[in-house]
């Protein structure tokens, strides 16, 4: 598929739910202020560190979150950053603003409602681990997007969110069918009450986000990257194989992950061995809970 075919697949070959549900829930799919202004920035060739600092100080909570984030280990930076500004020199522009939208994001989920069958905070917690998988599998494979990967992981599976948001009895039919029969994947139980998965709801949401494109491939494709052209499944795969480690460690809802093995080819892409997924597959559980400390709070 060429860009233009992905971009068509994704905004005209949609059920028409998708859509539906996306517009009634405007107050949850309007991604929040300082988060829209930074996703415009990012594509404002002429933007400067001062129109984003002076962005990202509008919403005090999210300079602490970012200020906290960057003085941790996460990024091991020797000496102690004070300032937000300070923050996008050391670090640059793309680290502080997915710092920023993580944060936003959260701040979604922890606003959304739940079903009695679903806690919402568990979808979270799987989606920083998987973002912490892919932020580790980016640089394991020499990567130069590890911060990329960790928006990516995090925004993943945000499809559930407006399935959980519009349409509330329906998702609960959704997990009641999976609990009686364990060998349906969780998009086909979707398919089967919805008409839709996750994967349409998330890409059309970071279509009207205005996210970059890998981010809509992300959202769209994660469960089979192979699908897309080699030079645009990079990223979903890393998140792809981030979704398969983090359910293997048991934290958060991994229901959706539809399988336990690595294909080949995807590790061929990626230009990663056996023995480097064993490696990360060992320090994930660890790195997890310390990013949980940081994103979950």
């Amino acid at each position: 598929m060429t860009q233009t075919e992905i971009l068509t697949a994704v905004e005209r070959d949609v059920p028409p739910i998708v859509e539906t549900c996306i517009q009634e829930i405007r107050h949850i799919a309007t991604l929040p202020a300082v988060a829209h202004k930074l996703t415009c920035l990012m594509n404002d060739g002429n933007a400067t560190a001062n129109d984003i600092n002076k962005t990202i100080a509008t919403d005090p909570a999210i300079c602490v979150r970012i200020l906290k984030v960057v003085n941790s280990s996460f990024y091991g930076l020797t000496k102690q950053i004070a300032t937000t500004d300070r923050a996008v020199q050391l670090l640059g522009f793309n680290a502080v603003k997915n710092i920023a939208i993580a944060a936003s994001l959260h701040k979604i989920l922890r606003t959304a409602n739940t079903v009695p069958s679903f806690n919402i905070g568990d979808l979270w917690i799987h989606s920083v681990a998987v973002a912490t998988g892919a932020r580790a599998l980016a640089g394991k494979a020499g990567l130069a997007l590890p911060d990329e990967a960790f928006l990516a992981g995090l925004i993943h599976d945000i499809g559930i969110m407006i399935e959980v948001q519009a349409r509330p009895q329906k998702f609960a039919e959704i997990t009641e069918i999976l609990f009686c029969a364990p060998g349906l994947t969780f998009r086909q139980a979707e398919e089967r009450v919805l008409g839709a998965t996750h994967e349409s709801f998330g890409a059309v949401l970071c279509r009207k986000w205005n996210f970059p494109m890998q981010f809509v491939h992300v959202a769209g494709f994660h469960h089979e990257p192979m699908q897309l052209p080699e030079s645009d499944c990079v990223l979903p795969a890393i998140v792809h194989v981030a979704d398969i480690l983090a359910s293997h460690t048991g934290l958060g809802y991994s229901r959706t992950v539809e399988t336990d093995t690595i294909d080949q080819q995807i590790l061929n892409v990626l230009g990663l061995r056996e023995d480097d997924i064993e490696a990360i597959a060992e320090m994930l559980p660890d790195a997890i809970r310390e990013t949980e400390q940081l994103f979950c709070i």
